[in-house]
Formats: C-alpha cells, structure tokens, sequence
C-alpha cells in the first residue's frame, strides 16, 4: 500500500517564490510506486490543497488532514519544501511534532539555530570551526557605524541575519557605504549580520543522512559575475556555479571532513547545504552559512551536485523519504 507523502511549499517570505519552484522538482520526481503526494500550500491567506479541478481544500489544522472527493486524507510523512518561515526556522517542524508526523528536515531546535547567522556561527566557532569575524545588529536598537568599523576590517558584507536566498545581501568595501547597505538588510530582517571578508574560492556542499550515514554530496564551487553570491547570482544566472568543483583531493578532502563535522555538530537531519570560503591565508575551509531546507529549483545546486554524484533525483528523494520512516 502506498504511504501518503505531503510536500509543503509556499511560506510567510520573500523566498515563497523559490519555495514553489523547489515543490515542483520534488514533485516531478517522486516514486510514485511508494508514494501518494499532495503539494499543499503554506499561504499568508491559508493552507490549502488545490485539487484537479482548480478548488481549493483547506487543511484541518488540528491533524495536518485535508478532505479529497469527500475522503478524509492524512500522511505518513511531510517533505518540507519552504524556504524562509515557517518551513525553515523551526516553526512547522514543533507543529508536525505535536502532531507525531515525521518530515523531512532539521528538528526544531537545529532549525531556528541555523536559521539565524549569528546564533550558527557562534556555535560553529564554540565547536572548533572556523567562522569568519563579525559584528550582530538590532533593528531596535541604536548602532555606531564608526563602532562597527573599529571593531571590523573592510571589506565587509552585510547580510540579514535570517534567511537563505541572499535578499538584501550587499559587500561594501568604503566606510560611506557601511550604513545605507545596513539598512537595506533591514528591510528584510530585523536582525542584521556585518561580516569580515575572507579572501579566498568559495564552495558549497550539500550533505545528508542515508541508512544511518553522513554522505556530502560532490563540492559546487561558485563564481559569482557579480561581487558576490547574491540573490541575482543565485537564481537569475549571475554565476557562474562548477560541479563537481576543479580542485585538488587534499583540499576537497579538507572541505568535505568539515561539512561532515558541521552536520554532526548541529544534529542535522534530511539535506543540509553548507557554504565555506576556503582561506588563502589560513589553507583551511571557513564556514559561512548553512541552509537546512536548500533549493531543489531547476536552478538550484543541490540537484546539480545528486547529478555530479550519479543519482537521479528520484533515487535521493527516495532515500531522503525512507531515511525519514520510523523503524528505517
């Protein structure tokens, strides 16, 4: 008999648009022999199922259920296709716990942590890996540019402290341009995260859990067109992205023994993606950020590096789902 898989998308934030591209790849290529999926949107306006005719059917918030030609249907398991909240900061996972439903993804506590810049690379740093310098600022309360600037070597980037798809990232690299970019993070986050540069190749490696092990995935090295990896070099083609990256085993080996040691550190779960800069100075990778819940857009990475791998993305769902039942 076949389990009934929900997948999830939508959200509360600006990155719903990337959260509806990534429910589409899933859904194309999900075994259908084991499973029965139904996408169900996470809207601002309601959570809702549409059906075949174009109506839409609401979820009962109490059980996580939704009524499909007059039957009552629940599932065995969510795949958490959100990016930004809920789906990535902990808020749906304490939900479906309440509920017993198992899903895809970080528990609740790895999610809020990782979720937030800061509070991550704090906690990295506390485990013996390597983080950039960096500076945590309020929306609420009064910062000294001047202060942050001692405290700080330019170049800087200064990004919001929430979030995985780089809206309202920006570098700055004088002091006359340190408070307007702060300012444009703040407009997406109430929190904002200035960061020292590190001069070095930046890389990016996905990692998951199959059959009880701690697998990376083939290490992407990106090469943004523009000064960095924002939103426009991320999803609009302003970079350019190598898998599997063109570098030498003892570096790889370097990056990939990191990867693996971030995951363990943070107890995570389902696929994760994790960012380093690889130090020219230090000859080391340093961890800049992770995404517990990473794209599976057409222009996404992670489906670029299963590709690298020599798996189709039906066969890493599939292990990502059965990873996921109890009893596995």
């Amino acid at each position: 008999m076949k389990k009934r898989l929900a997948i999830i998308t939508g959200g509360y934030s600006g990155e719903s648009v990337i959260s509806y591209q990534s429910a589409e790849t899933i859904a194309k290529n999900i075994n259908t022999d084991q499973w029965e999926y139904y996408v169900i949107d996470i809207h601002p306006k309601g959570w809702f199922y549409k059906t075949h005719d174009g109506n839409k059917t609401f979820v009962n918030k109490n059980d996580f259920s939704i009524i499909v030609d007059g039957n009552t249907i629940t599932f065995d398991l969510i795949f958490i296709a959100i990016h930004g909240t809920p789906g990535e900061d902990g808020k749906l996972q304490g939900y479906f716990d309440c509920l017993n439903i198992p899903y895809t993804s970080c528990d609740t506590t790895t999610s809020a942590i990782t979720l937030n810049k800061r509070y991550t690379v704090a906690i990295a740093a506390f485990a013996g890996i390597p983080v950039a310098r960096s500076r945590h600022l309020f929306k609420d309360r009064n910062f000294d540019v001047a202060n942050v600037l001692k405290e700080l070597s330019l170049p800087v980037f200064v990004k919001p402290n929430s979030g995985g798809s780089s809206l309202g990232m920006s570098k700055v690299n004088t002091p006359d341009k340190l408070e307007a970019a702060i300012e444009k993070a703040f407009l997406e986050d109430t929190q904002v995260l200035v960061e020292e540069y590190i001069s070095g190749r930046e890389f990016t490696v996905g990692v998951f859990k199959s059959k009880g092990k701690i697998i990376p995935l083939p290490i992407t090295e990106i090469i943004s067109n523009n000064e960095f990896f924002d939103f426009e070099a991320k999803y609009k083609g302003a970079s350019k992205e190598i898998t599997p990256a063109q570098i030498e085993d003892g570096m790889a080996e370097k990056i990939r023994s990191m990867a693996v040691k971030v995951y363990e550190v943070f107890n995570c779960r389902g696929i994760v993606r994790i960012d380093f800069i690889f130090d020219n100075k230090a000859q080391q990778p340093v961890m800049l950020e992770m995404n517990t819940i990473p794209g599976q857009s057409a222009a996404s990475i992670v489906p670029q590096q299963v590709a690298a791998m020599g798996w189709s993305l039906k066969e890493f769902y599939s292990a990502l789902l059965n990873e996921c039942l109890p009893n596995n």
